[in-house]
Order: C-alpha cells, then structure tokens, then sequence
C-alpha cells in the first residue's frame, strides 16, 4: 500500500508489521480507533523468522473469527519434544495432555500468518497499513513523543498521533530514539539458520540434538526441516571459512537421518547468521511512547518462545489502551495505561527469559563446551512412570506465565453479532 510525503495525523502509530504490530494494529481498529502500522519492508517475505503459532495464539485467532483462513495455511503441528538416549526415546514435553484448544505447537511460515493479520485488519475501517515506511525518528513537542518521521518511496514524511507503539524488534529504532535503558544478560552463543530439503517423513516432535561442541533443532516444515545450527558466539566467520562441506557433516552428524539430504544445503550464502540477544527494558514507556514485543525485551530463540510473549503483549496493551485511545474516556488515562501495560507483561517476561537463560547455562552452553549433556537419569525415569508430568513443562512453553484473553469487543464468533462494547 503506498503512502504520500508531508505530514498526516493518525491516533495510534505503530512501528513494526510482525506479530505484535499487527495483532496490536487489528484488535485496536476493530475498538474503533485510528490506527496506522508503518512497515519498512515492502512485504512479509523474510524466511527464518519466529514460524512458531502457540497455542494461546491460535485460541486468539480462533476468538478474532480467523482460524478457518489459518487452518488452510501450509503448516505441521509439533505435540512432543523428547530426548533420545540410552537406546530408547523419552517424551519430556507433551501438548497433546494440554486440556486446550489447541493442544500443539503450529508451524507457519511467518509471512503466512502476517499477511492473514493484515489482511484481516484491512476490513476494519479506522485501520491503515503502510508498506515500505521506514520509520527514521520520532517528533516530540517538549519531553512528549507525538509521532514517527518516516522515508518512503515519495519522499519523507512526518506521522503525527497521540500515541506511538513500538513494535520494530530488537533494534528498535524509536526505542533507541527516546533512549530508553535496557538490562542486557550475556549469550554465549548465536544461531545459524539453513533449510535440509527432504521428502522424508520429519515428525512432529521439537528436541535438540547434542553432539560434542554442536546443537541443532530440527523443526519440521512441510517439505523441509528448517535447522537451528548452535555455535559460539562471534565464530560467523570461522564457522563460513571451514566451508559448506564441513557445515553439511556437522548436521549430518547430529541428524544422521537426513544424512543423504544435506547436500540440499547449496552454499553459505543460504545460512542466515542470528546475534542472539536476551535483554529487557528497564522502562517501557516515556510520555507519548511505549514498546513491546521485542521491541521492549529480546529473547533468545530458545524454545520459540518469543513470537507467543510478543503477541500476549498486544493482547494485553490492546484491552487497556483501547478505551482511552477510542474517546471513550480522558486521554490522559492513556499515559497511566503504558505503566499497567508494563506492570502486567513484566513478570512474564521475567519470567521467561529466567527460563530460557536456564536452559542456556544446564543444556546449550556445556554441549557447546563439549561436555556431555543429558536430563537426570532421575528424570527420566520419573518421567517414564508419570508421563502426565510432561504437561507441565508444554504448559509453560505453550501457554506462558500469564496468558491474555482477546477482548470481547474484539471477537468475531461465527453466528453471533459482533459487539464492540468496552
């Protein structure tokens, strides 16, 4: 969608169409209010993404009316994750014993899902989206941010509104710009990406495969596994001087199933090299201002649990900035509203990103180190004798600490009315 330079006025400015913006962008236009996503790129079309669609996400998409369009994207669902050892395989994580919706993990391609999000927010009527917006500063009158410059194919321009929503990611260029502090954990490591072509059967279970200084996840795509490849950080060049000979070995290695596959890996030039960083914002709002989603913490990759925390913080930021930002009480109730926003998602941003820098110093770091890693044979033999304890962990990667429910003014439900009632 093109745009025109000069200045134009919206009520909600959100910078960033992924998951967070677009969720954020939908839920608050069908409240009614204004709202415009400037997007930098001119499409979704960027592989190696977050493809992984929770089940509290795809409860959402259901509540929002769009689980039928989801439902006919290309897609596999992920029930286990299991450790193979000692000669036989133990489940660990089971979302199928989830008594949800949704029992399991969806992989989407993430382009899919976004553009079936904005798609679906281009029904509602106070809903704009601009494509190849990319947002350079922010305009302040005072201490107060009051909207986004911008260049775009016509020429820089200048979105004034009342509220402006970072959703740009981990290198946010408006948090950067209102220069907001964050707490930065130390990650020893980075992620490469690549795709093994197969027409094998893939499975649908997500576990780690450890060898002596390597790790790789396998996820099962259709046609595909997209491969995690774990190694030291600030080895991308050493890792691209040994070669793609050497890359396809390693993964050979570790994934001796799919030994006769790797060559499908055509060059270096087809690994995408991941900075892995695990950091939060001390503050998430200043006056006029708020980030989410990774904008306002960035995950590791550990788990895929990032994309699920980012939509749950446009969930919860869309049930209490709704109301205020729609004229439906005092304006300045919205700047009291960033604070809650904060208040609410901090713990389980807390409390995930203690999680995953766990999994971090007990799983990938001493396989990295060429130690042996493997669950407590205590454990696992726990585990063997109770396998409903595996619904404990799959509730807490496939649900979180504190799940957020889709308003009700925002539903679509087949066979009843829609109600935008706050």
């Amino acid at each position: 969608m093109a745009g025109t330079s000069g200045t134009s006025r919206t009520t909600c400015a959100i910078v960033g169409g992924g998951p967070a913006g677009l969720v954020l962008g939908l839920l608050l236009a069908r409240a009614g209010v204004r709202v415009t996503v400037l997007e930098k790129h001119a499409d979704f079309l960027r592989d190696f993404r977050g493809d992984t669609v929770h089940p509290t996400t795809l409860a959402m998409l259901d509540d929002l009316g769009l689980s039928e369009r989801f439902d006919a994207l290309p897609q596999t669902h992920l029930t286990q994750g299991a450790f193979a050892g000692e000669g036989r395989r133990t489940v660990l994580v089971d979302f199928s014993r989830l008594p949800l919706r949704y029992p399991y993990i969806a992989m989407v391609p993430q382009w899919d899902l976004l553009n079936l999000l904005a798609e679906a927010a281009r029904a509602e009527p106070t809903f704009t989206l601009l494509t190849e917006h990319e947002v350079t500063g922010v305009v302040r009158e005072g201490d107060r941010v009051t909207g986004v410059d911008y260049d775009s194919p016509t020429g820089p321009g200048r979105l004034l509104a009342d509220l402006t929503v970072a959703c740009d990611g981990r290198r946010s260029t408006v948090q950067q710009a209102v220069g907001l502090a964050a707490r930065e954990f130390p990650v020893t490591f980075d992620v490469w990406w690549f795709r093994v072509p197969t027409s094998r059967p893939v499975g649908q279970s997500l576990a780690p495969r450890l060898g002596k200084g390597r790790v790789v996840v396998g996820i099962p795509r259709e046609g595909y596994l997209q491969v995690a490849y774990l190694g030291r950080k600030g080895t991308d060049a050493k890792l691209r001087d040994r070669g793609i000979a050497a890359l396809r070995s390693d993964v050979a290695a570790l994934l001796p199933e799919l030994a006769d596959d790797v060559a499908g890996i055509a060059s270096m030039e087809d690994v995408r090299h991941l900075d892995v960083r695990v950091d939060r914002l001390k503050r998430w709002h200043a006056p006029g201002v708020l980030c989410i989603g990774d904008a306002a913490h960035a995950m590791s990759p550990v788990g895929g649990i990032g994309i699920n925390l980012a939509v749950q913080d446009a969930l919860a930021a869309a049930r209490l900035l709704a109301r205020p930002l729609s004229g439906g009480g005092p304006r300045h109730g919205v700047e009291r509203r960033l604070a809650r926003v904060q208040r609410r998602r901090t713990f389980p941003t807390v409390a995930t990103q203690a999680l995953q820098r766990l999994l971090h110093a007990r799983v990938f770091d001493p396989a990295l180190s060429g130690r042996e890693v493997a669950p407590p044979r205590a454990l696992l033999a726990l585990v063997h004798r109770v396998p409903a304890l595996t619904a404990l962990p799959a509730a807490v990667l496939g649900v979180g600490f504190r799940p957020e429910r889709v308003p009700r003014w925002a539903r679509r439900m087949p066979g009843r009315a829609d109600t935008a009632q706050f």
